[in-house]
């Protein structure tokens, strides 16, 4: 297939508003992930006294910040699936079948 058809996709405000969606979760929860790590690494680095305090036996400050690097993963993994599938989804299924039934795309519908 002739790439002009994707080229077309590419340059429709459709397209446009669905990679406006996708970066208004993305870039604020890499910021605020790449942040909550940095403080990690920083602590770690920086804060011996503080990051070793025992909390229970012997689990540490470190330990539960270095565990809640994984609860974070997580929740974002879920917060994405939930924010795809309100925001995302239904935008790209919409443009996926203006593009099947072979509708000019960025025209009027």
């Amino acid at each position: 297939m002739a790439p002009e058809p994707y080229v077309d996709v590419q340059r429709s405000p459709e397209f446009a508003s669905l990679r406006k969606a996708l970066r208004g979760f993305v870039f604020p929860m890499t910021v605020a992930f790449f942040l909550w790590y940095a403080l990690y690494v920083v602590l770690s680095a920086y804060a011996r006294g503080f990051m070793s305090t025992k909390l229970i036996g012997e689990i540490n400050v470190a330990l539960v910040f270095g565990l809640l690097q994984f609860v974070t993963t997580f929740l974002i993994a879920w917060l994405y699936e939930r924010y795809s599938s309100r925001k995302l989804d239904p935008l790209a299924e919409q443009l996926r079948k203006r593009i099947e039934n072979g509708e000019k795309i960025g025209a009027a519908k």
